[in-house]
C-alpha cells in the first residue's frame, strides 16, 4: 500500500530537525509541574495493572519515555522518523526506541498496558484519527490506559518552517470533547482531563486527556 505523502513529508521533515528539536525541547518536563503530575499519575494507574509495558508513540528524543522509565513503568518509544529514534538511543543508550507509524503499529493486539501520545497526535489528518485510535485500542490490553496531550484548536495549519529548517508539517487541531468523542468510538472512555490556559510564550490551550479502554 502506497504511504500517504502527509506522512513521507512528516517523516522528512522531522528527520531534518531532530538535533535541533532534541536541543529545544529534550529537557522541556523539567519547567512543565503539570505535565509532570499527569505523568506521574498515569504511571501509578500502569505499574498498579501491571498488564505490559507501555509504548511511548510520537516518542520524538525521547524525554517522556525517560521520565516514565524513572518512575518505574517498562516503556519503550516509536517515532515514524528514523532520525529522531537515533537521537533518542544516543540520549537514553538504556532504553528501547523503534521507527514506526501510529497508523499501523507493529505490535500484537492487547499487548500493551499503557500508551503515551504526546503532542502527537496532533498530525494527524481528522479523518485519520479513527484510525490511529483503534490502533491504539487494539494493542492496548482490556484496562490499558492512554495519556494524550495535544494543543486545543479548530484548525489546520501547515509549517514551511520550523526549528531553524524548511519543513512540511501539518497540524490539525481538535477540541478536547471531539477527540474525548473519537477515542469513545474507538473504545476508549476517557476518565481524566486536564486543561492549561496558554502560558508566557505560548498562544493556545492545552489538553491533556486520560483514557481506559473498556474490557
Amino acid at each position: 500500500m502506497t504511504e500517504p505523502s502527509y506522512l513521507t513529508a512528516l517523516r522528512a521533515s522531522y528527520d531534518t530537525v531532530a538535533v535541533d528539536y532534541a536541543e529545544l525541547y529534550g529537557n522541556a518536563l523539567a519547567s512543565m509541574p503539570l505535565t509532570r503530575a499527569m505523568l506521574a499519575a498515569f504511571a501509578e494507574l500502569v505499574r498498579a495493572s501491571g498488564d505490559g509495558p507501555v509504548a511511548d508513540i510520537g516518542c520524538g528524543p525521547g524525554h517522556v519515555a525517560a521520565h516514565l522509565h524513572a518512575l518505574g513503568v517498562p516503556v519503550f518509544g516509536i517515532d515514524l522518523s528514523p532520525r529522531m529514534v537515533e537521537v533518542a538511543r544516543r540520549r537514553y543508550p538504556g532504553l528501547r526506541f523503534q521507527a514506526g507509524s501510529m497508523t499501523a503499529l507493529d505490535l500484537g493486539d492487547d499487548e500493551l498496558g499503557g500508551i503515551v501520545a504526546w503532542y502527537s497526535t496532533h498530525h494527524i489528518p481528522s479523518e485519520q484519527l479513527p484510525t490511529v485510535f483503534a490502533e491504539f485500542c487494539r494493542t492496548l490490553a482490556p484496562g490499558g490506559h492512554l495519556l494524550l496531550g495535544t494543543h486545543v484548536g479548530d484548525e489546520h495549519r501547515q509549517l514551511e518552517h520550523a526549528y531553524g529548517h524548511p519543513v512540511s508539517i501539518g497540524i490539525h487541531l481538535q477540541q478536547p470533547d471531539r477527540i474525548a468523542e473519537l477515542l469513545a468510538e474507538a473504545g476508549l472512555v476517557v476518565t481524566a482531563r486536564l486543561m492549561e490556559e496558554p502560558g508566557e510564550g505560548q498562544k493556545r490551550q492545552h489538553a491533556c486527556l486520560l483514557a481506559r479502554k473498556s474490557g
